[in-house]
Formats: structure tokens, sequence, C-alpha cells
């Protein structure tokens, strides 16, 4: 019997939990299988799998691509080699016994969840629940002896309780949008595990820590619990807050222990969650805060007697990573820091996948739109997202009120409009952030500069590929000003709705504070901000009150403002995606330095519409007014010469509310020239 030695790589998130082995057609040719045949892959043990072919992409090298239950099923770790072979004909089961935590009868039907799946005992399943939950499940026995395939007729019976250390177990499939921190911290992490030889035959010592740095919501626990099931050691969690304690010497007593479970429990993982609640700079506590520099030292302290045994490994988490005493962040100790930042359009995707495979989804769902919806989104917030979804859906069914919900009741595209309504990204609360709606229809009278800020604003920002092949460098500012009233704020918005972008608004005058410092730090949490949520349309409304020149006697507070806005501009290009707007009505006032290629490369000025533009803001207000046949649009633009788009913006409106007021039912109202008329002479002054 044919059999290949092949190197294990990662199933996608689509495969997990379904029984499948990803190869190269030209190995299964080898193997003598065809597409649905059963492979038994061995490892430390023997799982099986149904074969499918690999993507084109990772075709070649041989490779096998398996999830984590049947790489847990095999005893084998990413990057090992397993050996495959065709396993023959498998038997239908006729009957499975199943160990694990109880379902609800009629919650999920088993059969129908594990049918197509080649089972033997010992092996470990996981199911999809209802709500995006999972359970973890051991076959205790298959009849007739595994391996077998689970069919419609195959009787599934669930007793008993599975392992403890099965249940709850996360892995690699349940991670989107993670792909490079994982890489980057398998690294560190699993080589000193699982090859601590290698690393004393080298002469080097592993790695002691590694230190995860992000906002809240992007998976840096679920990244450790991922770690220690993958490589197969043990996980202890510590939350920061829990080590400290009121009696002298407790605290540093709680950590010791924890420290020593791990060499005890070896190979082991220790996870301190909130790192900076237990060590903050010690330069910076005051006398009384004796307790928080004992935490730190004893910390310095056992991760240096960690050793060069490499079989305890130290994850932290913080999202305040500048608070951390630099003792800390220094090779050996935490060797390696990793930023978890929000994930991009296609880890919104991989993430939404992980949390609706067990979700009922209509056909008209398109995860890759909603994901365009979801910039600056979380994985908690997606989870959130999802959530809300499934309620949205209980509610269109009467949930309240119905006794029984009908069995093919499905998620649908308009449950998650709904619930993206509601939900705010976590990680930016505290700043103005919005997702724009509407978009160059809400615009007229700007065609030329439309399209001159599309190829400074969108261009870059949806060809990036294309402006790194010509060797070009995206704008980072764009000056827009004029005149109020002109549009600059309603250009602005409409260009991040346009291109389907967070949208941070900010008035420059909100930024300034009359304590030292205040002010420059609000500045860079809007930016920092940015960053997290790019791609980014950064809008500074009266950016001159932040921007003023420097030596003109405004204040120490706006010189300080200036150089660091300077200082923000020039660090936006890494990483890429954050584009800055600027609006004001006094250009002259602005600090020369932000004119120059390189910080506002774009300098755009607003002038008053002409009479064509004013007849297009005209149709654009007016039309969505019913009006009277004598209403001349074009005459009202002749007529209202020097008026900017807010003032014809006024004048519709102040033409409807007299027609209102004149209508015996305002519903039955009509705005006629009479009307505008009225309202023209009350915009000039010249009303009797």
């Amino acid at each position: 019997m044919s059999t290949l030695s092949l190197g294990v790589i990662g199933a996608t998130i689509d495969d997990a939990n379904r029984g499948i082995a990803r190869l190269d057609p030209a190995a299964m040719a080898a193997l003598g299988c065809r597409i649905g045949d059963v492979l038994a892959i061995e490892g430390r043990r023997t799982a099986h799998a149904r074969a499918l072919p690999l993507p084109v992409v990772q075709r070649g090298g041989g490779r096998i691509a398996l999830d984590g239950v049947t790489r847990g099923n095999a005893g084998a770790a990413l990057g090992e080699t397993v050996t495959v072979r065709a396993a023959g004909a498998v038997p239908r089961a006729g009957r499975v016994t199943l160990a694990g935590p109880a379902i609800k009868p009629g919650l999920i039907a088993l059969g129908r969840a594990l049918e197509g799946m080649p089972l033997a005992a010992g092996d470990t399943i996981r199911i999809a629940l209802p709500g995006g939950r999972e359970a973890e499940l051991r076959v205790q026995s298959v009849q007739p002896g595994g391996p077998a395939m689970v069919d419609g007729a195959t009787a599934v019976v669930l007793e008993g309780a599975a392992a403890p250390e099965a249940a709850g177990a996360v892995r690699y499939e349940d991670l989107g949008g993670l792909s490079r921190v994982v890489e980057r911290i398998r690294e560190v992490v699993e080589l000193p595990l699982r090859h601590r030889d290698a690393f004393a035959r080298l002469g080097i010592s592993p790695p002691r820590g590694v230190l995860l740095v992000g906002p809240p919501g992007t998976g840096k626990t679920l990244i450790a619990r991922a770690v220690a099931t993958e490589s197969r050691a043990a996980f202890i969690a510590v939350n920061g807050p829990e080590i400290m304690d009121r009696y002298y010497g407790a605290s540093e007593g709680a950590l010791r222990a924890v420290f020593e479970r791990a060499r005890k429990e070896a190979p082991a993982i220790i996870f301190i969650d909130e790192l900076d609640a237990i060590a903050p700079r010690r330069d910076g506590l005051s006398g009384e805060k004796q307790v928080e520099k004992r935490i730190v030292a004893q910390l310095l302290t056992l991760m240096d007697g960690l050793g060069a045994r490499g079989d305890v490994v130290v994850l932290a988490a913080t999202n305040m990573a500048d608070s951390l005493d630099p003792a800390l962040r220094r090779p050996g100790r935490f060797d390696r820091e990793i930023r978890v930042d929000p994930p991009d359009e296609e880890g919104r995707r991989e993430i939404l996948g992980v949390h609706t495979r067990a979700m009922p989804l209509a056909g008209d769902v398109d995860l890759g739109v909603l994901a365009g919806l979801t910039a600056g989104y979380v994985g908690a917030d997606l989870a959130a997202l999802c959530r809300e979804a499934a309620i949205a859906a209980l509610r269109r069914a009467g949930a309240l009120e119905a006794a029984e919900i009908a069995p093919g009741l499905a998620v649908t595209q308009a449950d998650f409009a709904e619930a993206l309504a509601g939900i705010v990204p976590s990680a930016l609360r505290e700043s103005h952030l919005e997702m724009p709606r509407g978009g160059w229809g809400d615009v007229a009278g700007m065609e030329a500069l439309r399209g001159t800020l599309e190829r400074a604003v969108l261009w870059p920002l949806r060809h990036p590929g294309a402006f790194a092949r010509m060797g070009l460098r995206p704008p980072r500012g764009v000056l827009l000003h004029g005149a109020p009233g002109t549009g600059k704020t309603l250009l602005a918005r409409a260009l991040a709705a346009e291109a389907g972008i967070a949208f941070i608004a900010v008035r420059g005058a909100e930024l300034l504070s009359p304590w030292q410092g205040t002010s420059e730090a609000a500045l860079r949490r809007v930016f920092d901000r940015a960053r997290q949520s790019r791609p980014c349309l950064v809008f500074f409304d009266e950016i001159d009150c932040i921007a003023g020149r420097r030596g003109g006697g405004d204040g120490a507070t706006v010189e300080r403002m200036v150089a660091t806005l300077l200082a923000e501009l020039d660090g936006i290009s890494d990483p890429p995606g954050i584009v800055v707007l600027g609006a004001t009505n006094r250009a002259e006032a602005m600090d020369p330095a932000l004119l120059r290629p390189g910080r506002f490369d774009l300098v755009v000025r607003m002038e008053a519409p002409g009479t064509a533009a004013r007849r297009a803001i005209l149709g654009l207000h007016a039309g969505r007014m019913p009006l009277a046949a004598d209403v001349d649009l074009d005459a009202l633009a002749q007529a209202s010469d020097g008026m900017v788009g807010a003032d014809l913006a006024g004048l519709c409106r102040r033409a409807a509310l007299a027609a209102m007021e004149e209508a015996a039912d305002p519903m039955g109202a009509v705005v006629s020239a009479a009307h505008f008329e009225a309202a023209l002479a009350t915009t000039r002054g010249d009303a009797p």
C-alpha cells in the first residue's frame, strides 16, 4: 500500500471541523485515492479524514492541510510530518457513542451534523451549536469498529462526560484575521516548547516571554489559548489585578505560586492579562506605591529564573505598553513584542466566517460586503455584530410572542444591517468615529473638484499596489480652504462615504485645553485611533485653531500643537491607509511648514459656485420638494448670485417652511415661485 510523508499546514476557516484533509492532486494520485476517499493520517496516533484537493496557490511542496481537530486526533502539530495512506473501503457506521457536555434535545441533530465524517474510537470532534457556540465531544465507541462513515441512518448517542482538557479548546482555525500574528508567536512559543534539544545544540537560550500589544477585543487572550492548545502545553491564565493584595508580601507570593505551578506542569504557558496593572513604570510611582514596585521586581526575578530549559513561556497582554516598566521590555525578559491591530478587510471576512459557522444564513448574506462596512471593528465587535444580527432575526420572527420559532428561520442581510446600526467599534468609542452615508449623490456643483479629490484620496486607498508599482508615495493630507458654506465638510463626508472607510471628524477647538500637554496628547490619540481603524479619513474642521503660524503670538500651546501635528503627519505613512483632510477659511493664518508637499500635499481652494453650479445645488435640494409648475430653478440660479451652497440649502428650507405655513394641511403643501421669491428677499435683507 502506498504511503507518503507530508508536512502539516493549517486548514482554512471554511474547512474547520468538517473532517477534511486537503492535499496536492499529484499526491492523491500517488496514494491511489480520489476526491472524497478516506485517508489514514498517522502522527503520534492515527486520524481519518476525507481527501479533497488543495487550492492551486498552495499546491506543491509535499503538504497536507488539516484543521485543529484532525491535527489533535493525529497527534501532529503545524510544521510536523505525518504519514498518509489510503484507508480503503470504510463501512457505514451503525451506531456512534459520544461523550461530552449535555446538549439540549432538539437543539441540534447530531447525526446530521456528523454526516459524511469518518470516525473512530478516541477521536475528538467539534459540533457547532446555535448562537455561535461550539461543543467538543469524544468518540467513545463506533459500531462496527472504526473507522466508519456516519450517514443519515447512523444512530448517534450522547452520554457520559468528555475529558476536562478537551472542553473549551481554542485552535488556530478559531482565529480570524490573525495569521501574521500567529506565525510570529509560533516562532517564539512553539519552537522552544517542541524543540528544546535543538536550542541546546545550537547553544542559545530559548525565548522567555512575548508581549502582545493592542486595543481591547483584538484577540490577545484567544491567541494565547490557541497557542497553548496547539503546542499541547498547560495554560495558566492570570489577570493582572488578581495578583494585587493588601497584605505585605502576599502579592509577590501569589506571583511566585503561579511560576511554581508552571514549572510543575511544564511544558506550560503563563498568560498575564492586563500586565500594566502589576508592572507599571517604577520611576513614575509615588512613595505610597511600594506594592507595585515590589511586584515589578519580583516579576523580573522570576522571569530571569526561568533558566535555559525553555519549558515555560510567559505571554502577556496590554493595551498600554508605554506604561510598562522598561526593564521588562528587553531581550531576556519579553523577547518579542507583537502588535495585534484591528483586522483589515480580509481579516474581518475571516472573523465573520468564524462567528457565522453555526448560524443559518439566508442567501442574500454577503460576508464580503459586511467586511467592507466594518472598518475599525475588532474581533469582539464582529462577534457582537453576529449576535445582534441573530437577535434581530428572532425579533423579526416575533420570538417574544411566539411559543415556538419556525425551524426555517435564517439570518438575512437586513438583520445584519440593523445590527450594524447599533454596534460602535469598541477601540474607537472615545473618538468621533462614524461611517458616513451617502456619497457623491449628496454633492452638487463640484464635478471638477470631485475628480481632483478622487485622484488624491480615493485612488491611493483603492489601488495601493499600483502606487507602489509606480514608486509613488500616497498623499498624506489635503487642505480645503474657502469661504464658510462652500461645502468643505460635506465634501469630506462624501469622500469617506464613497471610499467606504472610517471617518474621524474633529473640530480643532475641541482639542485645546488650558492644561499643559493635554492638547498634544488629545491630538496624538486622534492619530492613534486612526491607525487602529485604517483605512481611515481624519477630518480636522477649523484646523487653523491648532495649526496657526508659530511665533505669531498665539501662545505656547498652539506652537506645541503645530509641532505635534507635523510629527504625526510625517509618521502616518507607516502604516499606510490614513489620509488627513483639513478645512479652514483662513489658510493664510496656518503655519507654512504644514503647507508643503509631504504634509498637506494638495491645497484646494473652494470657490463660490457659478451659475451652473448653483443650478445643480438648487436641483439637489429643491428636487426633494413638491414644486409648483411656476418654479424656474434656472432663473433662481441667476438671481442667487454670490450665494454659496449653505445659503442655497437655507433658501430651499425657508421656501418650504413658508409653503407649509400657508397650506391648510401641511401634508398637501406645494412650494411655488412666490415662496422662493420671499425666501430670496429675506436672504438678501430686502424683505418688506
